[in-house]
């Protein structure tokens, strides 16, 4: 008998309040697929590449657990407190009926351990199923293949998730339920009183409105301008006034929501008491809705940053160079090495490459090469920002390289480019992809068209054609941000005996569509351990932009998902809860000869609007919180990138406003439920 009144009252709280439960699910699977994160397949070839910086990233785990698992206390305990002012005088009535408090308290604690039985049953395997498919989908984007992938179920993230979850809900529980079983029979049987507002002069709101607004546009301007991220202490400012702005704004809202209900006067329906309602409403709680908002601020900069940086990583491989071989013995000998490892048959080419240090008679190497003219046509550019970094890199070059053009050519022909065509007394410009943006090789190719001659250790060289970006070598660690392209026999007189012989290899194609790039280049490592052949491939040189990839997308969607659970859930539970607390005046409505329908129109605007306050104001600011992220961490090869990193941020944010809208249709229907309750226009005694 007492089992199946748990059971009973658990259904139905789950039932009429399935906005907290679903967002209870949203919470279980979010912790399993942080916490399983160590798990994935991406981390274990990331372990191979990256393994300090992927350690760092997963000793941050643990915090962000623990950070969540106490802002989600606060939801639970706030939720909670809702559904138990909602069954206030069921309570009171149990009591009534001669019910000991022991029991009461008892058959609470069952109701909530059940509940979160419940939720714990459904959300792991949801948590488990959805982390297999984020693992797959990550492994076939960074060419890992599905058949490289293996799934993995975390018991220690099962653990961990079901551990926290049932912590904060029995804290939430014993602060709650011990305080609703001791109040007297009398106080759970009256209605929750609503509460008196203090009125305040109507111009104290006004001026907190736009001091609001002012101190908003204030912290807008510092953050896009990227003077947030110059000092501690102006983050700190831009922070204080973003945030006090909001809180300010919301103070002042009453103002123009009480303009909107004037405006209803003499209209037909019930536009003023909507307005009188939402007024009331944001009136009694503008701390909670501006929080709510500054969560959803956070939640859209971190989905539009997180989602748009990791599509772009994605989408911006300038991959060509699978390996890079040194054997500074006999560099001939490297084709037989492969040959007589069984290796041979796995590449589709490798050819050498030679980059040397350019030797100068006077053994200073900043003297090894002149570049006065080109250094003019610079200057006679437009004053811009590439201008400047052009004149700075190409005046203080104090170690030149030159690149063989018989290799490059090479390169180029893998990569499926037109090979460099160059005379005796010509050379082609080679420029670093990261530091020569596009901006910066449109002002060189226009410098490289007039075709600048330049001194290379006594030789009078031609510069043609267009700066050259790809990297002659897989490895990161050798950057060249200048070197000059020549032909092999000008190669030979600039670098004599100073240069480094590399052998560069592309893996066949045939072999890399069979088992993913990943996974075909981690069987050859393999492989090539076996050997004393000197490697490099291309993933120690993606590892670091593998991380950032993940790095970017699982942190800050998690935290993303986390905040938009939790704001979402405290608007709504704080609408349902306000209009509990008013029950009465719809009861009045329905005496008045309202109709149903007019009375859910009425509280479904009441919705919209209460949804909408936080959520417009959130999705202005994450406008410039989204840039201020681009402009604080965006690589600077990527800056140039910023437009369409903007477009893929705005699909995100388009995206969110529909789950934003299926929040509000969970309000919608439970406000409609509950209307309905107050059909009957019965005497109240």
């Amino acid at each position: 008998m007492f089992f199946n009144l748990v059971r009973r009252n658990s259904k139905r709280n789950r039932r009429e309040n399935g906005l907290f439960f679903f967002s209870l699910l949203a919470a279980i699977v979010a912790f399993y697929i942080i916490l399983s994160l160590p798990n994935q397949d991406i981390m274990g070839f990331l372990r191979e590449m990256e393994s300090g910086a992927v350690d760092r990233l997963l000793s941050l785990i643990p915090a962000f657990y623990a950070v969540t698992l106490f802002i989600l206390f606060f939801l639970i305990y706030f939720a909670s407190r809702y559904q138990l002012e909602r069954r206030s005088h069921e309570l009171g009535m149990y009591l009534m009926m001669g019910m000991r408090r022991t029991k009461l308290f008892t058959m609470l604690l069952a109701e909530d351990l059940w509940s979160s039985l419940v939720s714990i049953v459904v959300g792991i395997p949801v948590a488990i199923l959805l982390s297999e498919v984020i693992s797959l989908v990550t492994a076939r984007a960074v060419g890992m293949g599905i058949l490289g992938h293996q799934s993995a179920v975390s018991l220690s993230a099962i653990f961990w998730t079901i551990a926290g979850f049932v912590l904060i809900k029995l804290a939430a529980f014993l602060l709650l339920s011990g305080k609703f079983a001791s109040k007297e029979i009398g106080a759970l049987l009256s209605p929750t009183p609503e509460g008196a507002k203090r009125q305040r002069p109507a111009v104290l709101y006004r001026i907190a409105l736009a001091l609001g607004v002012l101190l908003l546009a204030a912290a807008y301007l510092l953050a896009i301008s990227g003077e947030a991220w110059y000092s501690l202490a102006v983050m700190g400012i831009t922070l204080a006034f973003g945030i006090a702005g909001t809180l300010l704004l919301f103070y002042g809202l009453r103002t123009v929501l009480g303009m909107l209900a004037q405006r209803q006067s003499g209209k037909s329906g019930l536009g003023v008491f909507t307005f009188r309602q939402l007024q009331e409403n944001v009136i009694g709680q503008p701390l909670s809705l501006a929080v709510s908002s500054l969560l959803i601020l956070a939640a859209l900069c971190c989905f539009g940053y997180g989602a748009s940086m990791t599509l772009y990583y994605g989408s911006n491989d300038t991959h060509t160079l699978d390996y890079t071989f040194q054997n500074s013995e006999n560099p001939s000998e490297l084709p037989e090495k492969l040959k007589s490892a069984g290796l041979e048959e796995y590449f589709a080419s490798v050819f050498d490459m030679r980059i040397g240090q350019m030797r100068s008679e006077s053994n200073d190497p900043a003297e090894a090469i002149h570049m006065d003219e080109m250094l003019e046509l610079i200057e006679q550019q437009a004053d811009s920002s590439a201008r400047s970094d052009l004149l700075n890199a190409y005046s203080n070059i104090d170690n030149p390289y030159v690149i063989s053009l018989s290799g490059y050519n090479q390169l180029l022909a893998a990569a499926g480019e037109p090979p460099i065509t160059l005379n005796n007394n010509q050379a082609a410009l080679y420029g670093y992809d990261s530091f020569t943006n596009r901006e910066k090789a449109e002002l060189i190719n226009h410098v490289l068209s007039q075709e600048p001659e330049i001194v290379a250790n006594g030789e009078r060289l031609q510069l043609t054609g267009t700066i050259q970006t790809r990297n002659p070598v897989t490895d990161r660690a050798i950057t060249l941000y200048f070197a000059l392209i020549v032909p092999d026999e000008t190669f030979d007189r600039l670098a004599e005996e100073r240069y480094t012989h590399y052998w560069d290899a592309t893996l066949s194609p045939g072999f890399v569509q069979e088992n993913g790039r990943m996974q075909a280049i981690q069987q050859i490592n393999h492989k090539l351990d076996a050997t004393d052949i000197h490697y490099e491939s291309y993933l120690q040189s993606m590892g670091r932009q593998l991380f950032y990839q993940v790095a970017s997308s699982y942190l800050t969607l998690y935290l993303a998902v986390i905040f938009l659970i939790i704001a979402n859930t405290v608007i709504g539970m704080q609408f349902l809860t306000q209009q509990r607390k008013t029950g009465r005046r719809y009861r009045t409505l329905v005496r008045l000869g309202s109709h149903y329908e007019a009375i859910c129109l009425s509280a479904n605007r009441q919705i919209r609007w209460f949804f909408a306050l936080p959520i417009v104001v959130a999705a202005v600011g994450s406008v410039f919180g989204v840039r201020a992220l681009f402009s604080g961490f965006l690589p600077p090869d990527l800056a140039e990138n910023i437009p369409g990193l903007y477009r893929i941020a705005f699909v995100i944010l388009f995206l969110l406003c529909v789950v934003e809208y299926g929040y509000m249709l969970v309000v919608t229907r439970a406000s409609s439920k509950y209307i309905l309750t107050r059909m009957e226009a019965g005497r109240e005694e």
